[in-house]
């Protein structure tokens, strides 16, 4: 992985996934975005749903597209449950991926399962034929993750954080050292959010000494299957009037 988030002023990098991984290695948020998130912690659910469209929603649309090409018999559904599988599977790896210790890893940690979370999403949207790489995708993300309930909420808090990535490019990020834990464990509650495990109890079982693994394999597994049900119920193409979503034009 070539992905890092700042911990105490430096770079801390996960560690490389472990031989049971082999072929399907745990990828972390890039760089740039660890940094947006812990200058917006606040924030940072809707940073990571606007990166993920970004950066994974045109791998999943070419995914779904060669898959289809490889299996023209496969359907929608079968095609969604190859994407469940695949993701299910990685975020059973992602639990400790970092190798750090402490609040730190706990919230790189976190952040690998939200992001794999995301990817997952994104991949069965593709595969039921609706547009991953669409902005309304990232609403789709905080909705489907019960950041929020509506996705006009959603929607309005994309375009406040939209803005304060703007302004932060502009006038660049603040804060000093001082502030770096207390923004560390605030990143690392909203990222447990997103990725739905009851953040505060598990992510602080991290940084005490001697407790247990943050995120197990059954909580990162249970948590991406619920998501995954939600997904294709949302994405599903229903019986009645078709989704109100943009469907991917055929090439």
């Amino acid at each position: 992985m070539s992905d890092s988030v700042p911990a105490d002023g430096q770079p801390v990098t996960p560690a490389p996934a472990g031989p049971a991984s082999a072929g399907e290695a745990v990828e972390a948020p890039p760089a740039t975005l660890w940094d947006r998130m812990r200058q917006d912690p606040q924030y940072a659910p809707e940073h990571l749903a606007i990166e993920a469209v970004r950066r994974l929603g045109p791998e999943a649309a070419r995914w779904a597209r060669q898959t289809r090409a490889d299996h023209p018999r496969l359907t929608e559904e079968a095609l969604a449950e190859k994407a469940v599988r695949r993701f299910v599977n990685r975020a059973r790896l992602s639990g400790a991926v970092s190798g750090a210790a402490g609040l730190p890893g706990a919230v790189i940690d976190v952040g690998v399962l939200a992001w794999t979370q995301a990817r997952m999403v994104l991949h069965i949207a593709a595969a039921y034929g609706v547009d991953p790489t669409h902005p309304d995708r990232a609403a789709d993300l905080l909705v489907l993750q019960k950041v929020h309930k509506v996705a006009a909420s959603a929607r309005l808090a994309l375009g406040v954080a939209a803005g304060r990535e703007r302004a932060g490019a502009l006038f660049g990020g603040g804060g000093g050292q001082q502030a770096l834990s207390r923004v560390m464990l605030r990143l690392g509650v909203r990222l447990a959010q997103m990725a739905g495990v009851r953040a505060a109890k598990r992510l602080f079982a991290k940084v005490v000494p001697g407790a247990a693994i943050v995120l197990g394999t059954w909580a990162n597994s249970s948590a991406t299957k619920g998501l995954a049900e939600r997904s294709r119920a949302m994405y599903r193409r229903p019986e009645g009037p078709p989704i109100p979503a943009p469907r991917i034009s055929p090439e």
